[in-house]
């Protein structure tokens, strides 16, 4: 077959293009491919358990999308022509395809959830577990490599199929860990029973929240939206980073007069909230508000974060919380695969988060898990409560942020877009030592941060290079009014002269031909 098997690779996960509708991207993730994407896994899997095809338990579950069915149906044809069982979730989400490998009664040897994340409707692809955790990159390039060769042996005894419910069974442990949680002692299997919370599912499949995990729990879901599956995103992209989603929202809290609203991103490995006022939690505000429960029941702790992380958010770790702050790379693997090697080398640290949402603690496998960066979310509203009469942005409001934030993303059209990127990188490193008011910021681990000083921008940016695609992304924050401009226009100075970068949007923010 002539295909380009490295392309489907991103990251630790598979994607492509499923479905027509998106002029200028042609199908290319077809069942063809999954089914022997699938028959590569079990290889891969086979491989590593050493253990027989026939031998291997592996868990197959879906998100929304339009193309999910069918691409499930390839991969579990590819799984059972090796001869290896399968257990068909139906829609679920990534974190519970990972815990079916984990519970004792389960004990899976591997899981795949078919996603494609927040991308577009056309697009999907593949999420890969053991009881490690995800599969990292390297275990993509030979999973990858299996396939390239296409030489399977198929068996006479087809492997069989088994249809499980496991999204319930998922949805029970996150309702027994909030009613242990708050404990409430005047009802203890309602402790939410005073709190109206509605759900932004964006369609995805997180809609299972609202029935499975809060009516249990005795919440008021009135006003909940999108939480009917539709693989179309006909109401608004499932991406707590998206301005759309968030504004939507907040605007049915504020409607509804919620407690508290949650988004889900499709998949159900992201989250964010909402507060009763319609104050915005997500990003730096949510990593302060996780960590502020993580850090009361760990003291001390280190809080590994990404790198693009405010200054004020450090300070409200370490100086208001008694934390470490350890600003690492973009990239949750990054994170949480840091967070991991901290531990091992006997540095406590129980939560590791991406300004995108994705949450990974320590007591819960460093998986990156939406639904339960919610329920401990949940557990500490109503625990508050019930003890403080305080609400969730009381334990947030010393955290200080900046006047102006920006991100943007600058392409580079050269054909070695990384050694191009890199040396614009090695080069203002330079540019930085005799830049009066710019200072490298010490132990930063992708790009250059620099921080700038008051007269000069009065905050700091951060230029690097993107994991995967030919992009230099920019942030920069400022606590002075039009801060970011002056900071942009003298950082503009210094990139002018590099032909094979894309200014537009530069020249967009700063209003210029």
């Amino acid at each position: 077959m002539d295909i380009k098997w490295e392309k489907f690779r991103n990251g630790t996960d598979i994607r492509g293009v499923a479905l027509e509708g998106v002029e200028g991207e042609s199908v290319n993730l077809t069942e063809e491919v999954v089914n022997i994407i699938g028959a590569s896994f079990g290889v891969w899997l086979s491989n590593k358990k050493n253990k027989n095809f026939n031998g291997l338990k592996i868990s197959v579950g879906t998100d929304s999308r339009l193309s999910a069915e069918k691409l499930k149906n390839a991969l579990i044809k590819g799984l059972t022509d090796l001869g290896c069982e399968v257990y068909d979730c139906g829609m679920a989400s990534t974190p519970a395809m990972f815990m079916t490998t984990i519970l004792e009664e389960y004990n899976f040897d591997g899981a795949i959830m078919v996603t494609a994340s927040h991308l577009p409707f056309n697009r999907n692809g593949m999420k890969f577990f053991t009881k490690e955790g995800g599969v990292e990159k390297e275990n993509i390039v030979e999973v990858l490599s299996i396939a390239e060769e296409n030489d399977f042996a198929k068996v006479q005894n087809k492997g069989e199929v088994k249809i499980i419910d496991f999204i319930s069974v998922y949805c029970d442990i996150l309702v027994n860990k909030i009613r242990e949680g708050v404990n409430d002692p005047v009802d203890k299997l309602k402790p939410l029973r005073d709190f109206k919370i509605i759900v932004d599912a964006g369609n995805g499949a997180g809609g299972f929240f609202v029935d499975k995990v809060l009516k249990p729990l005795g919440a008021d879901t009135t006003g909940s939206q999108f939480i009917e599956p539709d693989g179309r995103f006909p109401n608004h992209i499932p991406n707590p980073e998206e301005k759309e989603a968030m504004a939507s929202i907040q605007k049915a809290v504020l409607e509804n007069h919620a407690d508290l609203g949650i988004i889900f991103d499709t998949d159900v490995d992201r989250a964010a909230v909402v507060d009763g006022e319609g104050n915005e939690i997500n990003r730096n505000r949510l990593i302060a508000l996780i960590s502020s429960v993580i850090l009361e029941e760990h003291p001390n702790s280190i809080i590994v974060t990404d790198s693009i992380t405010s200054n004020g958010l450090k300070t409200f770790i370490e100086e208001r919380l008694g934390g470490v702050h350890h600003r690492f790379k973009r990239g949750y693997k990054n994170v949480i695969n840091e967070a991991i090697r901290l531990n091992k080398e006997g540095k406590e640290c129980c939560l590791a988060i991406e300004t995108s949402g994705h949450a990974a603690l320590k007591e819960n496998y460093f998986l990156d898990d939406g639904a339960y960066l919610i329920a401990k979310i949940l557990i500490k509203m109503a625990k508050i409560k019930l003890e403080e009469n305080k609400s969730l942005h009381s334990l947030i409001k010393e955290l200080e942020e900046p006047l102006e934030s920006l991100e943007l993303r600058m392409k580079i059209k050269s054909e070695d877009f990384k050694a191009y990127g890199n040396k614009i990188i090695e080069d203002l490193e330079s540019y930085c030592e005799t830049e009066k008011g710019w200072h490298i910021i010490p132990n930063n681990y992708e790009g250059i941060r620099v921080a700038c000083d008051k007269e000069v921008g009065d905050g700091w940016f951060l230029l690097r290079l993107s994991l995967h695609d030919p992009v230099m992304p920019l942030n920069i924050e400022s606590d002075s009014e039009e801060g970011i401009k002056f900071i942009l226009s003298k950082l503009l100075e210094f990139l002018s002269k590099y032909k094979h970068i894309d200014f537009t949007a530069v020249n967009s923010y700063l209003n210029l031909k």
